[in-house]
């Protein structure tokens, strides 16, 4: 054969295997029928969702998925505390289970831990020298991406709380404004959750979506009271759930809330003022104070220096 035929038939075996790999890969990526429906099934909570055996089109967590599962259930017999974290997670308003959690701390550890294996293997080469203090490090950096991705999960709580705070005197008024104007205690919290976007618009969509399935007003708002992280939002929902049950004004309770929210703001802000009055004064110090120096003596040190 000559090389033209050769190459011909080289061409062709390189199209049909880039064309089989192609289609296979677009196979791979159409959405499979549980995945599609599992979304729209509402009466599931993400526990049991995530125990709902769906296959997995990557390959990757094909492979390593039943290992990954068993380094969290490791992880998860060693650090314990279930609870606490499934209460953190709620408040961060993720919808994962601890085991889910696990599994990425595990991710976070094996990236730290590759990264410090990768270090000691161009360590190695340069410097050739005992491995024990490079499988030490590669050991602690495995702890610390571990650490890692619990301490993001509290800054998580963290940021959504603040939001909720920001967002609690303005929902507050919302709802009040509702209630005063003649509407019930469900009707105005529909109203304001369709109309309102955010953390704490959020968690007042599924105490709304309780009360719709049948829940008492009062019980849903006792749950939202013992699940939140924020005081404010915890005597919102007791004020509300007590308003509901004797018939109190809660048109006044809501408003003298976010009166109180709005007053602890501002107390808090002036006692991060206070706090950082010192951080405060080193612009002042090491900026305007040398400029202000330069521009009144430079002009008479200059003639100073002509005269002589």
């Amino acid at each position: 054969m000559s090389l033209a035929v050769w190459g011909g038939l080289l061409g062709i075996s390189t199209t049909a295997g880039l064309a089989l790999v192609v289609a296979r890969i677009v196979a791979l990526r159409r959405p499979r029928l549980e995945m599609r429906v599992l979304p729209y099934v509402r009466d599931l909570t993400s526990e049991r969702r995530a125990s709902v055996p769906v296959e997995r089109s990557h390959v990757g967590a094909a492979v390593f998925g039943p290992l990954l599962r068993s380094a969290a259930d490791l992880l998860e017999r060693t650090v314990g505390r279930p609870a606490s974290a499934r209460r953190r997670l709620v408040r961060a308003g993720l919808d994962i289970s601890v085991h889910d959690l696990r599994v990425q701390q595990v991710l976070w550890g094996l990236a730290g831990f590759g990264i410090a294996a990768a270090y000691g293997v161009l360590r190695t080469w340069t410097r050739p020298g005992d491995p024990l203090p490079l499988v030490l490090l590669c050991i602690g950096a495995f702890v610390l991406g571990v650490l890692l991705r619990d301490n993001r999960l509290s800054s998580q709580v963290r940021q959504r709380e603040a939001a909720i705070v920001a967002e609690f005197p303005t929902v507050a008024e919302l709802l009040a404004l509702a209630v005063a104007a003649g509407e019930g205690p469900v009707a105005a919290l529909d109203r304001v959750v369709r109309r309102s976007h955010g953390e704490l618009s959020r968690d007042l969509r599924a105490v709304l979506a309780r009360i719709r399935t049948g829940e008492p007003v009062a019980d849903a708002f006792d749950r939202l009271a013992a699940t939140t992280g924020v005081p404010a939002v915890a005597r919102f929902a007791h004020g509300v759930a007590v308003a509901v049950e004797r018939g109190t004004p809660l048109a006044d309770v809501l408003h003298a809330q976010a009166a109180d929210v709005r007053e602890a703001g501002r107390r808090e802000l002036i006692e991060q003022a206070s706090r950082k009055e010192i951080l405060m004064m080193v612009p002042v110090v090491f900026l305007v104070l040398p400029v202000t120096i330069v521009f009144a003596f430079w002009p008479g040190f200059v003639g100073l220096t002509l005269t002589y």
